[in-house]
């Protein structure tokens, strides 16, 4: 899916460095929280757990090593900080308890008893992963969406912002029971990059918006299930949780010790009493670091050694009137450079993820002309060029990189419906 595009920049690049990223004036600005979120028995990190700050749009993630930033306005000084993860209890804490760096947060897993599930168990837990694939038909969407889906693209050189690449689109979403593809038409991008802090180099991510697309599981299992591959995997049942009342069995997955090829290992979250999978987190095993720079490295400098540290997925999806449907996924990639005459390595992580603001119904069935449609090779740092459109944009970013991806979903929308009013089409 993701694949790195590396290349050497000129030194005449060095001054574009987008207002964007002022750090000074943001740290002048804010409290910044830094911690870690970890399991309370295995010690293990959390991937992708959610931080909030209580009846606020102020939001982060944790990313592969269960680390987090969160921002937080000066003038905000009291509240409680709310961290969730799927299958484990919900922690509360006073945002005066946290202070600006090791903080470390401990979840315990909610588990159910047997005695509280009352439906019967499956077997065993790869015959429900196969059953709940076989039903997609049955509990996804079975007609042509049109959806509008805000993308971003965030690359940051260890923990400072360097480049950030935002984008709605158009997502013609074919049902899930036929194996068409999705086609993409991009509405609206813009990117914002500070060459100084590439070490000269140009950090770009083939694919754009298929990356999260990709991770759509239910639509696209090739990428990690098929009837063959599944075979090379070991499942079985961690726990039960409840999510929204909804009862939910926890599948754990990872290849089996015998598997030389790089494979994934995770959890899926799948509903006890339809066999829906609801959402998805995992990752892919780079032990062979050469394996996987092969994998996500398509050009780099010749005097540069790339590879991943760490690549992590994750997928949600939403239900309406009794059918799901993809509604957000996330793909981070931490890697790391060693240039052959310097004594330190670069390290840096790029972040896309893509959020769904609003569907209807495609009844036509109508699909943009191929020569309309995003490339799934597309490189959206070269498409958007400079902060195109600052009418619908506006004088500021939508949603900052450090504040979760759902919150822009309500001014995104608002934007979609000012610009049709004011005459802009393709939107939906």
């Amino acid at each position: 899916m993701a694949i790195l595009v590396l290349s050497l920049i000129g030194v005449s690049y060095t001054a574009n460095a987008a207002v964007y990223f002022q750090d000074e004036q943001q740290e002048a600005s804010f409290n910044q929280y830094k911690g870690e979120v970890l399991d309370r028995d295995t010690k293990k990190p959390l991937v992708f757990a959610t931080l909030s700050l209580e009846n606020t749009n102020i939001s982060t993630i944790s990313n592969t090593e269960g680390e987090f930033a969160l921002k937080v306005p000066k003038d905000v000084t009291d509240g409680n900080v709310v961290v969730s993860f799927l299958g484990y209890k919900t922690v509360r804490l006073p945002l005066a308890q946290l202070t600006d760096g090791n903080n470390k947060i401990f979840m315990e897993v909610s588990i159910l008893e047997l005695s509280e599930v009352n439906l019967s168990v499956p077997k065993d837990a790869k015959s429900l992963v196969r059953e709940t694939l076989r039903k997609k038909g049955e509990n996804y969407f079975d007609d042509p969406t049109l959806m509008t889906a805000f993308y971003r693209e965030t690359i940051k050189k260890r923990r400072k912002n360097v480049s950030l690449s935002e984008a709605v689109v158009n997502i013609y979403k074919s049902p899930y029971n036929t194996d068409r593809r999705d086609a993409v038409q991009l509405y609206k991008a813009r990117k914002s990059t500070d060459y100084s802090k590439l070490d000269t180099v140009a950090l770009k991510l083939q694919g754009g918006p298929f990356n999260a697309l990709f991770v759509d599981i239910m639509k696209y299992p090739e990428y990690i299930f098929t009837d063959e591959s599944i075979e090379n995997y070991d499942f079985d049942f961690v726990q039960s949780t409840r999510v929204n009342d909804r009862l939910l069995y926890i599948i754990e997955f990872k290849q089996k010790d015998w598997i030389r090829e790089p494979l994934y290992q995770g959890k899926l979250y799948i509903d006890a009493e339809n066999k829906i999978l609801t959402s998805a987190i995992y990752t892919l095993n780079i032990t062979d670091k050469d394996q996987a720079a092969r994998l996500f490295v398509r050009k780099k400098p010749a005097q540069a050694s790339v590879w991943p540290t760490e690549v992590a997925y994750r997928v949600d999806y939403r239900e309406k009137d009794g059918k799901w449907y993809y509604g957000y996924s996330n793909v981070l990639l931490e890697f790391k450079i060693n240039w052959d005459k310097r004594l330190f390595n670069s390290v840096y992580s790029m972040t896309c993820e893509m959020a769904v603001t609003d569907w209807e119904k495609n009844i036509e069935g109508t699909t943009p002309k191929f020569r309309d449609r995003m490339k799934t090779s597309i490189i959206l740092n070269d498409e958007a060029i400079g902060f195109a459109d600052p009418d619908f944009w506006g004088e500021y970013n939508i949603i900052e990189p450090e504040k979760s991806i759902e919150s822009a979903i309500k001014k995104i929308q608002r934007q979609l419906r000012r610009s049709k009013n004011q005459g802009g089409t393709s939107a939906p």
